[in-house]
Order: C-alpha cells, then sequence, then structure tokens
C-alpha cells in the first residue's frame, strides 16, 4: 500500500507542478464492488494546489460487470455532471498509462461525512430535515438531467435504442439473463410485465443509474457529494427517480419510499422545483420495478465473476444470494401496483 502511496503521490505533484508531496494518509476506502477507491492526503509543497489536499484515487478492479463505463468514460461523465451543477467530486486528472500504477485511474476532489446507508436511515432526523434532504436529492437530479443529447465529451454513451428507454432496458436485460444462461422465471415475468405496460417515455437526459442511499455522502443533514459515476446513460429522468426508491435500497426502513430517508412526494416536489417540470408517479413506480430487474441482473453478473474464479469475493458470492429477495419484492411490488389500478 505504500508503494501505491508513492505512486500517486509522485502522479499529483506531477500534475500540480509541487516541489515536493509528502503522504500524510492513505487507504482503501470502504465499498467499490466494482471499483477500487483510495483516500489519499497529502502536504503539497508549492504547485497549483499547495497545503493539505484531500483526494480520492478511483481506479479500476480486477473485473468488472458488462454496464459498468471505464475509468475515463466515467471520467468525462463525472465532468459534465459537475459542470452542470452537480453537487459531485470535482474531477481533476485522469490517468491512462497503466506503466504508472498497473490500472487506468483517475483523481478527485474527496468530500466530507459519510456514505454510509445504515447510519443515514437510522440517523435520528427530524421529519423537517428528512423532508430538506429528500427534496435536496430531487433537485440534484433535477440538474442532473439538464444535460441532453447530443454532447460531444460523451459520445461514448449510446442513445436508446429504439427511442423508447425502457423498452431499451427490456431488451438489454433479456440478453442479460439470456448470457447468464440460467432459469429465472420471475425475472422473465417481469420482463413481460414492464414490456407490455412501457409508459411514453419523457426526454433523454444523462442518468446517474445507481443514484441511490449508500451513493451519496452525507455531513450531518447536508449532502456533500453524489457518489459513483460508473453506469451513466442517457436514458428517461423517472429512472433516476425509480432506482432512488426502489424497496433494495430502503435497507430496512421500507415506509421511507425514498432511499429509507423520506417520502416520494417530497423527492418530487424538489424535482419539479429546481426543474419546473412534474413527472408523473406512475412512471416512477413503474421505474421502480424495472430497478428491481436491473439489480437483480446486476447481482447475477457479480455472482458469475466469484464462481467463475475471475474476481475471488465473499461480497460478490452473497450479492448473487440477495437475488431471491429481490424476486419476491418484485411479485409483491407488481401485485400492489396491479391492485392499485
Amino acid at each position: 500500500m505504500s508503494a501505491l502511496a508513492d505512486t500517486f503521490s509522485a502522479f499529483i505533484a506531477r500534475q500540480t507542478g509541487a516541489r515536493s508531496a509528502r503522504v500524510i494518509d492513505f487507504d482503501k476506502l470502504s465499498g467499490g464492488a466494482i471499483q477500487d477507491n483510495f483516500g489519499l492526503t497529502l502536504e503539497l509543497e508549492g504547485g497549483s494546489r499547495p497545503g493539505r489536499q484531500e483526494f480520492v484515487v478511483r481506479q479500476d478492479a480486477p473485473s468488472g460487470v458488462s454496464e459498468s463505463l471505464s475509468r475515463p468514460e466515467e471520467f468525462q461523465v463525472l465532468q459534465a455532471a459537475f459542470q452542470a451543477g452537480v453537487t459531485a467530486p470535482e474531477p481533476l486528472w485522469l490517468c491512462e498509462d497503466t506503466e504508472v500504477s498497473g490500472r487506468v485511474f483517475y483523481v478527485m476532489t474527496r468530500a466530507s461525512g459519510s456514505a454510509s446507508p445504515r447510519k443515514l436511515v437510522k440517523a435520528d432526523f427530524t421529519k423537517e430535515q428528512r423532508r430538506n434532504i429528500v427534496r435536496r436529492l430531487g433537485a440534484e437530479l433535477a440538474r442532473l438531467h439538464t444535460v441532453r443529447p447530443p454532447q460531444e465529451s460523451l459520445e461514448f454513451l449510446a442513445l436508446p435504442d429504439p427511442d423508447n428507454p425502457a423498452l431499451s432496458r427490456v431488451a438489454l436485460y433479456r440478453r442479460y439473463l439470456k448470457e447468464i444462461g440460467e432459469p429465472h422465471p420471475v425475472l422473465e415475468w417481469a420482463l413481460n410485465w414492464l414490456e407490455d405496460r412501457a409508459p411514453e417515455p419523457g426526454p433523454t437526459v444523462l442518468c446517474h443509474c445507481d443514484f441511490r442511499t449508500g451513493n451519496y455522502m452525507m455531513d450531518g443533514d447536508e449532502l456533500t457529494a453524489v457518489l459513483d459515476w460508473e453506469f451513466a446513460a442517457w436514458s428517461d429522468p423517472c429512472e433516476d427517480l425509480g432506482w432512488l426508491c426502489c424497496r433494495s435500497w430502503r435497507f430496512g426502513a421500507d415506509d421511507r419510499e425514498v432511499g429509507g430517508v423520506g417520502a416520494k412526494q417530497d423527492l418530487l416536489d424538489g424535482y419539479r422545483e429546481a426543474s419546473g417540470t412534474d413527472l408523473d408517479p406512475a412512471a416512477v413506480s413503474y421505474w421502480e420495478v424495472m430497478a428491481l430487474v436491473r439489480w437483480a441482473m446486476i447481482a447475477l453478473q457479480q455472482a458469475r465473476r466469484h464462481m467463475s474464479g475471475e474476481q475471488r469475493s465473499l461480497e460478490l458470492a452473497l450479492t448473487g444470494r440477495m437475488v431471491a429477495q429481490m424476486e419476491s419484492d418484485l411479485l409483491n411490488q407488481i401485485q400492489e401496483l396491479e391492485d392499485g389500478q
């Protein structure tokens, strides 16, 4: 680890023009089943960023999943989001030279606070604090969704085909399921349901596609950064809201629809106030079902990374074991939606 810290500090010194870079702290951050994240605190002498500086270095993991962007692509997405006013870490430098550390990586600023979902869900917030947090999340998504194609810097992101993000997702997940090569009748049935009930698409916008509790930093009741942009894609705005409201990301607080934190109406209100757009709650509910299917696909892919020997990991193996719960949630949620019609 000390050799890697020296490697990253030398790279940052070159980028900033610092005369010297002293490592104060270096550690591998929690999370990151798909990417490796390192916290690096340096004391820089001279250059463009003198003094004590805190960075995060984000580097390729030994293996990935098919949906994940490359680090250069993720860096470009993060730049676009940051420039759109999203509360995200500032992307600083990209290194595509694998001779430096053995893998492609980039460096960004480090935000204060914690992304721990258990800590956030169990926090002793007042009703007003929860309302403000959820409205802020809606406003952040509204800012992100101002980024729309065409964008020269994001030309690597494919547009939905056909010109309907929901049907495009259904086709993609059918392909994933075929590649996995295992029978999953609940997922097959859910995909049929989603295909039959696809809503009229909204505008095509830049979506985070993993915007959930656990992927944003909170310092007390203040949002300090939206993290983990490797799944970003052009899609329907409701995909991001549906993912955030998915049952899998409530962490036991099922009565608080938005990531176990607050109410869906507050999320929609925050989005409307920032964008001037009223989103259809029924469309968000549809994308919640899509989110469960998608998360099940990712979980199956992660389990295969472990079982194939590509990347031995207890975390990846346990993620695969969660698919049965997702299938149960799918059956219950679709039934609730059918009963409510």
